[in-house]
């Protein structure tokens, strides 16, 4: 089987895992090329000899020897690279979102169909091995029906202002994770959105135009319910909690800890913290999204998080900043696709 050649746009933290997890783990894939506006070619080099670099993207694209290419630069950029390497008969996967405005995540949709490239989205967290086995303990009906999921996302601390300016809110850039979740494991789509907002942790953030915490009720076309809180801020570290209740019982995913050693004493039970950063929490989950993303382009298997689930978790957290601005609930059909950008 031939090895799938990637192009890599976009060499921050994302990319430099992948780059990592395919180029020294994967057999069936290698990333020949790279483009990051923001490098020194010189700087580059140095770092990674006799791998093809560019700060123009389309220098990657555009490479006859290309059969993929992975989009981890600023959300603001996907959409061109999108229709970019659609045009040029690229596959992509496109860290999310693909866009903030729902028309645009259409359209790119359907050009990726029209254009026959395959087109996946990294919702990584759907590849987190506890995550997996919940989701799969659920399709074996080991909880019977499902009436509720309760997700905890909270961030050991604030990412810099100018990211929380430019990120397209914290409905859009950070619980659109948890929205998806919802939907990995219900397998149900949701109808309405219920959302609040606050600003506790740094008024720097409400004066950016977004909020630290907020709290979302999603109401499932059953009438079954998921309830997911968020903070930009947990002083104890990465918190990333799942449960699932079931007629015939609950299913609890909880926290990775830095080690699980537990001292008990007269004074309590002691252990670890969570892990403080979400590349260490979620290592395993990103090297699996490569391992489904290259299977999908050498053996045509479905595609693990395609466009209808970008665009259902992006109507979601459309429909949770609209919610939290009207302060009642939003129903997803009546949402006006055709707007332009995230309210």
């Amino acid at each position: 089987m031939n090895q799938i050649k990637i192009g890599l746009l976009g060499m921050g933290r994302i990319g430099r895992i992948h780059l990592r997890n395919i180029n020294q783990h994967l057999d069936g894939a290698r990333i020949i090329a790279v483009a990051d506006p923001q490098i020194e070619a010189s700087r580059f080099n140095a770092e990674y000899p006799g791998l093809f670099f560019s700060q123009e993207a389309q220098d990657v694209i555009t490479r006859q020897d290309i059969d993929a290419v992975l989009i981890c630069t600023p959300t603001s950029s996907h959409a061109n690279l999108i229709e970019l390497a659609a045009r040029n008969g690229k596959h992509i996967f496109c860290e999310k979102p693909m866009d903030l405005s729902l028309s645009r995540t259409i359209s790119l949709a359907e050009m990726a169909k029209v254009s026959g490239v395959k087109l996946m989205l990294g919702f990584n967290r759907r590849f987190d091995p506890d995550f997996m086995l919940a989701r799969q303990s659920v399709r074996e009906g080991r909880i019977g029906d499902l009436q509720i999921v309760k997700i905890t996302s909270r961030d050991p601390g604030l990412p810099p202002i100018d990211y929380i300016r430019n990120s397209g809110g914290l409905f859009m850039d950070m619980a659109i994770h948890d929205f998806d979740m919802a939907r990995y494991i219900m397998g149900k789509e949701v109808k309405e959105v219920y959302a609040r907002g606050l600003v506790v942790v740094d008024q720097a953030v409400g004066e950016a135009g977004d909020i630290d915490t907020a709290l979302t009720t999603l109401i499932f076309e059953d009438d079954t319910y998921a309830v997911i809180d968020n903070s930009r801020k947990a002083v104890y570290g990465y918190d990333q909690r799942l449960e699932i209740f079931g007629k015939g019982g609950m299913i609890r995913v909880g926290n990775n800890l830095h080690n699980q050693n537990v001292l008990f004493d007269e004074t309590g039970i002691h252990h670890a913290l969570p892990l403080d950063f979400f590349m260490d929490r979620y290592s395993k989950s990103y090297q699996k999204e490569m391992e489904a993303f290259i299977d999908v382009l050498q053996n045509d298997s479905p595609i693990p998080s395609g466009v209808e689930d970008a665009l259902q978790a992006t109507l979601i957290a459309y429909g949770a900043n609209m919610s939290m601005r009207k302060g009642e609930p939003v129903r997803l059909s009546e949402i006006d696709i055709s707007l332009k950008k995230a309210v």
